[in-house]
């Protein structure tokens, strides 16, 4: 059983770590025009979630609140920041669909959200990457100054401050295959995925016979790319896959040709191997 010296010790060193973070992490209000532009690239609107790991005052999130109708929550271990974030909801009068937590953002629960901000030092970005990288393909996250080392941004603006976003990727990684009901005969398309965050490449085989893959794509959990279809020497024509990832599941819709000559299917792709 622990003394109340003891006790005392171990609430003086929780105090001082904290102190220590709030000194490693200093309060740098973020220009409001660069907070609407976060906003703004990351595509807020009133069905959204937002979180802001590091809030400051308050403001990206009651922008968000205000100008963009989302809800949400700011998180800040600085218990006097919390109190001014909320007072500033309170005044921008959006005090109900805005709350602040004094915590340490690394233990804040990101379930809820859809859009991530934060602006953070390097070496905290890159602590926060892999929590980040393991939560629900499609959230965005936006940051301004400061990235996330070696995955890039889906998008990068600058106003007053450069401005970043990612999508969080599904993983896709791994040999697909995929029958596809167009006439005259089924195809059987197995592919090859190779994947580095969003960045994908692809080695396919369309009826057994190595086919090229051209304009791979992957935004959260939309998965998109092109082959030509070889199988009649006399007809060949551009097959055109977008397809939704969940899990070892891609479902989606498949375009042959284009124009007047294009064709419209469903296709499906289950994960053969990883």
């Amino acid at each position: 059983m622990l003394s109340l010296g003891a006790i005392g010790a171990v609430a003086v060193q929780s105090g001082l770590a904290q102190e220590d973070r709030k000194s490693d992490v200093p309060y740098v209000a973020t220009p409001q025009v660069t907070v609407d532009e976060m906003l703004r690239l990351a595509e807020v609107g009133p069905g959204d979630f937002v979180v802001d790991l590091g809030s400051g005052d308050g403001r990206i999130v009651i922008t968000a609140a205000k100008k963009f109708g989302a809800r949400g929550f700011g998180v800040d271990i600085d218990w006097r920041l919390i109190l001014l974030g909320e007072e500033n909801a309170r005044q921008a009068g959006v005090a109900d669909r805005v709350k602040f937590l004094e915590q340490d953002l690394f233990q804040a629960d990101l379930g809820q959200a859809t859009v991530i901000t934060t602006y953070l030092r390097p070496f905290y970005m890159l602590k926060l990457r892999s929590k980040l990288l393991a939560l629900k393909p499609g959230t965005r996250i936006v940051s301004h100054d400061f990235d996330f080392g070696d995955w890039p941004p889906d998008r990068k603006t600058s106003v007053r401050k450069n401005v970043f976003l990612w999508v969080v990727p599904a993983r896709v990684a791994g040999r697909w295959q995929a029958r596809l009901p167009l006439p005259p005969i089924e195809r059987l398309l197995e592919i090859e995925l190779t994947q580095r965050y969003q960045e994908v490449s692809a080695h396919a085989r369309l009826n057994g016979v190595p086919t090229q893959v051209w304009e791979t794509k992957l935004v959260g959990d939309r998965l998109s790319f092109v082959v030509v279809d070889t199988t009649d020497r006399d007809d060949e024509a551009t097959l055109y896959f977008d397809g939704r990832v969940a899990g070892d599941v891609i479902e989606g819709e498949l375009a042959r040709g284009v124009g007047a000559g294009r064709s419209v299917a469903r296709w499906r792709a289950v994960r053969a191997a990883k």
